[in-house]
């Protein structure tokens, strides 16, 4: 009898027979730990896969095509699958570059909740097609993380409503990036009421406004950290009523890789989540340090901004680690070159541990022949 490492990989056996010229797409490391298939080929031997019933993280990137021919799996009764499911290591799964019909997904979400998978990360997805009528309750898998990169869904913004069905309500992260919509239909979304970090990073398109609408109100009660990088944030007192408007309230905020600017004057002040005590304005383009800024916090992140000056008392709020590196007037020198903010300062050094050790040679030469003069 042939076994399947996960419910993508059920019924491959009666699937088709490759030739055993066509490359294995899967490779499994030395401790049979990692397994990572790519069925980038045009005649794609699937069941390769099977060589990964055995490890732990399990990465499967389709090749951009459809996986229509799998559909077969959403009407198996997967309860007959549920012992040898349960015996699989499996923790962490990746399933990207493919289109995924709604039914065939969900299915597969439906036998993951008799396994161990932790961590779910969805990337480079198109799933199409109308999703099945939603379960009395959840029953898919017990997810810590749940990733989600550059994925489209036919239904638009009731996606993670829809997601949110199949699977429990335990989890702890979540990660969107590139979304289609992140319009949420807040009325049909459940509660959150385990989740303590939402990263809705790289994003630029989603703004002030998106935000609002993103962070639906009520939804969040534990949320602790909220990461928006590269999210085309505008002004922290844009993200600030935001924050407001939706009730949550982080203890960690970090706006980094933003273009910031300072909020205009005359604008309403904003009275900032009482909780926060850790903000980060890190590469931002800030030129001073805004206004209207928490009055007090632990940490206070203002490093590679293009400040010209030390941030003055006054300026700044009670704060007990305030990070400057990286700004303009730290260094007083004319940049010759564009500096690579993950550069800090090795070239420099290595080039500078080059120079002592070619003249400490130089030096021990010379001494050497004197000694035989």
């Amino acid at each position: 009898m042939v076994r399947a490492p996960c419910l993508l990989l059920l019924l491959l056996w009666s699937l088709m027979h490759v030739s055993a010229t066509v490359p294995e797409p899967c490779e499994v490391d030395d401790d049979n730990f990692r397994c990572v298939c790519n069925f980038t080929n045009p005649q794609p031997n699937w069941s390769s896969a099977l060589s990964c019933i055995n490890a732990v993280e399990v990465e499967i990137r389709g090749g951009g095509r459809s996986l229509h021919q799998f559909i077969k799996i959403a009407d198996t009764d997967l309860k007959l699958y549920a012992n040898l499911v349960r015996t699989l290591p499996l923790q962490r799964l990746t399933v990207g570059a493919a289109r995924v019909p709604a039914l065939l997904l969900f299915a597969v979400l439906r036998g993951l909740g008799y396994s161990r998978l932790n961590e779910l990360m969805l990337e480079d997805l198109e799933v199409t097609g109308t999703p099945p009528p939603p379960p009395l309750e959840a029953t898919g898998p017990a997810l810590s993380t749940l990733s989600i990169r550059n994925v489209s869904w036919a239904t638009g913004g009731s996606w993670l409503a829809e997601l949110q069905q199949w699977i429990l309500p335990d989890i702890k992260v979540l990660n969107i990036a590139q979304a289609d919509s992140l319009a949420f239909s807040c009325a049909e979304l459940r509660t959150f009421p385990a989740l303590v970090t939402l990263n809705l990073s790289d994003n630029p398109g989603l703004g002030e406004h998106g935000l609002t609408v993103a962070l639906c109100p009520h939804k969040f009660p534990a949320l602790r950290e909220l990461e928006v990088r590269n999210a085309g944030m505008k002004t922290p007192n844009g993200v600030c009523e935001a924050l407001a408007a939706a009730g949550v309230q982080p203890h960690h905020l970090d706006l980094s890789h933003n273009s910031l600017r300072a909020t205009a004057p005359g604008a309403p002040g904003c009275v900032w989540p009482s909780t926060l005590n850790s903000l980060i304005l890190s590469f931002a383009g800030l030129e001073q340090v805004p206004k209207g800024l928490p009055s007090k916090l632990s940490v206070l992140d203002l490093s590679f901004n293009r400040l010209n000056r030390e941030p003055r008392v006054d300026e700044l709020p009670t704060v007990g680690s305030l990070t400057l590196d990286g700004n303009p007037f730290l260094d007083p020198r004319p940049p010759t070159h564009q500096e690579d903010p993950n550069d800090s300062g090795m070239v420099s050094a290595c080039a500078s541990s080059m120079l002592a050790v070619g003249m400490s040679g130089a030096l021990a030469l010379l001494q050497g022949a004197g000694a035989f003069a």
